[in-house]
């Protein structure tokens, strides 16, 4: 695979990890419950692996044969963002401290991570419609391998980016609970608004 095509799809990948958007609302909401940023971290890349599995396994010529299966998919996507974001507005999370338990599992916390970004509509977009077109087919390395290996360098973007934005929530709200209260309901906010123009959009267009 030429180094120009894993160079441009990092610039890509950091540029989409950089937009502030679901992922970072999750783990946002995550600093602000004062409890480890570890699980809901682990969540959001299992998701993001999931979906380069996904296309290395052949998904994406799947979508490019069926277009309906990524609207399915975004439509998905958009309604697990609105329920999320609408249940976090009703029960905004207040800071706590490190060594308090704040609710929750961390089971549940993995789980609906990999549910925000499994079902990322941008993530969507990235994997199935943008990565792709950085593979070789005439490169040594299969093109199932150059999907995981590109999907590797997103997973780290992704690791460094929401780990700082999940910690500098916890660590610049911890003592101040109305604030964490109001950004709490901010990122609900972000993932309903995103939720619903999502699902909107997909409805305009069936």
């Amino acid at each position: 695979m030429p180094i120009g095509s894993v160079l441009g799809f990092s610039g890509l990948s950091l540029l989409l990890v950089l937009t502030p958007g679901a992922d970072w609302a999750y783990m946002i909401r995550a600093g602000v419950r004062g409890r480890t940023v570890l699980p809901s971290l682990a969540g959001l890349l299992a998701g993001h692996l999931a979906l380069a599995v996904l296309v290395a396994a052949g998904v994406a010529a799947v979508v490019a044969r069926r277009p309906e299966v990524l609207t399915v998919l975004t439509a998905v996507g958009a309604g697990y963002l609105l329920l999320l974001g609408t249940v976090t507005l009703l029960r905004p999370a207040a800071p706590a401290a490190p060594s308090v338990d704040a609710g929750g599992s961390g089971l549940g916390d993995l789980v609906r991570g990999a549910g925000v970004s499994g079902l990322n509509p941008k993530a969507l977009l990235l994997f199935l419609a943008l990565l792709p077109q950085f593979t070789d087919a005439g490169a040594p390395v299969p093109v199932g391998g150059q999907i995981l290996l590109l999907g590797l360098v997103h997973l780290l973007a992704c690791a460094l980016v929401y780990t700082g934005v999940g910690v500098g929530a916890r660590v610049v709200l911890a003592a101040r609970p109305a604030a964490g209260r109001i950004v709490s309901r901010v990122a609900g906010g972000v993932m309903t608004a995103l939720g619903a123009g999502l699902l909107a959009s997909q409805l305009i267009t069936v």
